[in-house]
């Protein structure tokens, strides 16, 4: 298996596969594939039993010959490959996972809801990329990599929350003083 981005501000990944190689990724979230690439029914990847944060994932095998499958960030931003295990599982923003291979689990990570604003519908949902092998993550707009020492805390936007390794403590708390029914609760919150 081999994997390569093409282009800069909105990057395709482009993964080639030998005959018998798989990738697993959302339904219907591929750009574009080979003639041996074939893909699978989807299956639920649900976790702990939470169905609402289950993702369809479908399984791309290059069958009798080495094809090609390509998946495209859907802003402006980045693609970064992440290697997963037992003692290295993260949790990302609920929309980050693009493609992993078959040792990947995607479920359930985090899930705080709001009564009415940009997250009120689904809540702020992070997901947890588990399991063993390769993991693909999409972020929109740049990203900042910012490492904190042991006790070291840090707040932001949950909106600009991306990924974190899932040993990282990690709360949403209220912010004090704003009251402005104009702002919806994401406002009132801050990711620590």
């Amino acid at each position: 298996m081999e994997d390569r981005l093409v282009g800069t501000n909105v990057p395709v990944l482009s993964v080639s596969l030998n005959p018998g190689e798989s990738i697993v990724a959302k339904a219907g979230e591929f750009c574009w594939m080979t003639d041996s690439i074939e893909m699978s029914a989807g299956q639920s990847s649900a976790v702990d039993g939470d169905a609402d944060a289950a993702l369809l994932l479908s399984t791309f095998t290059a069958k009798e010959a080495a094809g090609t499958i390509a998946f495209a960030c859907k802003l402006p931003g980045s693609i970064l490959g992440v290697d997963v295990s037992p003692a290295a599982e993260y949790l990302v923003h609920q929309h980050g996972f693009v493609v992993g291979t078959p040792g990947i689990r995607v479920g359930p990570g985090f899930r705080q809801p709001f009564s009415a604003g940009m997250y009120a519908a689904e809540g702020f949902r992070l997901q947890r990329i588990s399991g063993e092998g390769r993991a693909w993550i999409e972020f929109a707009g740049e990203v900042v990599r910012l490492e904190l020492a042991a006790g070291e805390s840090l707040r932001t936007h949950p909106g600009h929350v991306g990924m974190f390794a899932a040993s990282v403590a990690f709360q949403l708390m209220r912010v004090p003083g704003i009251t402005n029914p104009y702002f919806g609760p994401e406002a009132h919150h801050f990711a620590a």
